[in-house]
């Protein structure tokens, strides 16, 4: 068992020692506490790489539409030159 970096043994004794320090009745209450925080740090994470991943979503929508523009307006150069005779010197 690996829990942030932290081995099976290591987690037991951070147990004891906070049943220790704290008591019995305020590790329950810390408990809670540290479970709420890694849920909103979890639910952060996931909204902040949605947001990561729209946004290049959307640039990459982006470039390839100004790539077809660009090659549309490209291709129309190309047919009106080559539908008119060039100029007489």
């Amino acid at each position: 068992m690996d829990f942030f970096g932290i081995g099976g043994w290591e987690i037991l004794l951070i147990l004891i020692i906070a049943l220790i320090v704290m008591g019995p009745g305020k590790i329950p209450e810390i408990a809670r506490t540290m479970g709420r925080t890694v849920r909103a740090i979890r639910k952060a994470s996931a909204e902040l790489t949605t947001a990561v991943t729209r946004e290049l979503d959307v640039a990459e929508k982006a470039e390839k539409s100004a790539a077809a523009l660009k090659a549309d307006v490209a291709a129309k150069d190309s047919s009106a030159k080559a539908g008119k005779a060039p100029p007489s010197p």
